[in-house]
């Protein structure tokens, strides 16, 4: 196989094996990854790249035991290669601080694998224990934080799950002349159509952000969002929803056309970026801050040639 991107380097995918009659691991991977053909699992397991839950290489005849662990490293072939680059904030022996640029993924994910912001830590740094601590969009530009040391890294995840994290946003979006702000929007986001787009349903709000105005711009405006909560596209979603869409988005309030969402215009990036992130560390018990160095310009148009 020629031109392919591996995640040397990274930590190997987990599966446990789901319920069903196969004979072999490999019949199940074939089932499970249908769109990953057979041809592709007998070369990763002849190159050691399909181990068991003791890092031990599994082979084409390996038997099938349902909730079998089973370690696998992601690769994708022919992988393009996104033309922005990352920049380290800040390293120490517990955390590393990333601005990450719009249109890279932060972990491995569809197409993606060598072109992620982990990936690219891990060889620049030489520390295959970096994990990230929280996910922004792919087309999002800002902070992320990973931690770099696994006998702290438990404590550090602590401070997202308890809402301890206090993350500021900022976006370009249409003006909003007829609201009061700072303002609140809550509300009950769920699935909607395609899967991977959010919307707003009738019940208990599930959301919440904060919007203040920071400029006015003319058209265009430019906002600080605080996310109270964390639900997939909760800015982008809250955002068109007041009837400021954030300036490039693909998916709200509108879906674009496929042929233009699936192909990304390096011209036109989501106007959205995390901005900052304030903390008290859980092991010094000092408050830690850090700002992003990228700064979204205003003007231009939002997307056009909507479906």
């Amino acid at each position: 196989m020629s031109s392919i991107s591996t995640s040397v380097g990274l930590r190997p995918s987990v599966l446990h094996l789901p319920q069903g009659d196969w004979d072999t691991v490999l019949d199940c991977l074939c089932a499970h990854f249908p769109a990953i053909a057979r041809e592709v699992w007998l070369d990763r397991m002849a190159r050691g790249r399909v181990l068991d839950g003791e890092q031990r290489p599994i082979g084409p005849q390996h038997p099938y035991r349902e909730a079998l662990r089973i370690h696998y490293f992601r690769e994708v072939t022919a992988e393009t290669p996104i033309p922005f680059e990352e920049s380290v904030l800040h390293v120490d022996e517990h955390l590393v601080v990333a601005d990450k640029p719009h249109f890279l993924p932060v972990a491995p994910v569809g197409e993606y694998v060598e072109q992620t912001l982990l990936a690219r830590l891990v060889r620049r740094l030489g520390n295959p224990d970096l994990v990230p601590l929280h996910r922004i969009d792919r087309l999002t530009a800002g902070l992320v934080l990973f931690s770099c040391n696994p006998a702290s890294r438990g404590r550090y995840q602590a401070l997202f799950r308890e809402r301890s994290m206090d993350k500021v946003y900022e976006a370009i979006a249409p003006a909003l002349p007829g609201l009061e702000f700072p303002l609140w929007r809550r509300s009950r986001l769920v699935k909607g159509e395609p899967f991977f787009r959010m919307r707003e349903a009738e019940g208990q709000a599930n959301s919440e952000t904060r919007v203040e105005v920071r400029e006015r711009l003319g058209e265009h405006w430019r906002y600080a969002l605080y996310p109270v909560t964390g639900k997939t596209h909760q800015l982008r979603v809250h955002m068109a929803a007041l009837g400021a869409g954030i300036c490039n988005d693909p998916l709200y309030p509108e879906l674009l056309k496929r042929s233009q969402r699936e192909t990304d215009d390096y011209r036109r990036p989501l106007k959205l970026l995390a901005r900052s992130l304030r903390f008290v560390d859980p092991l010094s018990g000092a408050e830690r801050s850090f700002e992003s160095r990228i700064r979204l310009e205003a003007g231009g148009p939002c997307p056009e040639g909507r479906d």
